[in-house]
């Protein structure tokens, strides 16, 4: 997927430009790339668009930066953002300069797709998904927005490792072959459940009682009597 935007360059830098950009309605932002990079401001709602369609990471964007002077046009990722913990608004974003000609790496999100897997309507089983994105390498044009992963045939016990993923022509999954991506597995029971949040310890065997050798069996009988007989008469 591919979007347009539009920024602005700017010289200075610093909290005190960035609050002032912020207050006029922008959000502050830098383009890095070949070697270099270039400070910008650009409209929060554009940058929202974009991460909000799922392709922050992934989705080319054709940037038109005015410098007062003329315009320049890029083609970049957003590499990454910064945003308000309290009201959710973009405060600031980093983008990458791509070369159409040179591989990228980025991450991208894992989709699940299919009906209900087998596993969980027979057997009643649970799905589990353990990566919820993938860092890929490819050429800029062939990132995809999403892989997505057919979990429908997976039985009571079954799983998908990175390794039986198809990413498509061009795209290389960089993480860990044997990762696991996606399985389903038995529910837990009420009792184990309600134990394992206990934090309740397994029982251990008691040691059975162990017997004295027949020679020190005889010494410890004998120590008394040779105590005794040591004693002075009264």
């Amino acid at each position: 997927m591919k979007f347009s935007a539009e920024a602005t360059a700017r010289k200075e830098s610093g909290k005190g430009v960035a609050r002032q950009i912020r207050r006029n309605g922008k959000i502050p932002a830098v383009v890095y790339g070949r070697g270099k990079s270039q400070l910008l401001e650009m409209d929060p709602s554009a940058v929202a668009k974009i991460l909000m369609a799922q392709a922050g990471s992934t989705g080319l964007v054709s940037l038109r930066i005015s410098d007062g002077t003329g315009e320049t046009e890029k083609t970049v990722v957003i590499q990454d953002h910064q945003v308000d913990p309290i009201t959710g608004l973009v405060l600031h974003v980093d983008l990458f300069e791509v070369d159409m000609k040179k591989t990228v790496r980025v991450k991208v999100q894992v989709h699940i797709t299919g009906s209900v897997p087998v596993g969980v309507k027979v057997d009643k089983g649970v799905l589990h998904q353990h990566m919820r994105e993938f860092h890929i390498e490819c050429l800029p044009n062939a990132l995809p927005d999403q892989i997505d992963i057919d979990a429908s045939e997976l039985g009571l016990g079954d799983g998908i490792h990175v390794r039986d993923v198809q990413p498509g022509p061009g795209i290389k999954i960089l993480d860990d072959p044997g990762d696991m991506v996606v399985n389903v597995a038995a529910q837990i029971s009420d009792e184990k459940l309600a134990a394992m949040l206990a934090g309740e310890p397994s029982e251990a065997p008691a040691a059975a009682p162990t017997e004295a050798a027949p020679g020190d069996k005889a010494k410890a009988e004998a120590a008394p009597a040779a105590a005794k007989a040591g004693e002075p008469k009264k």
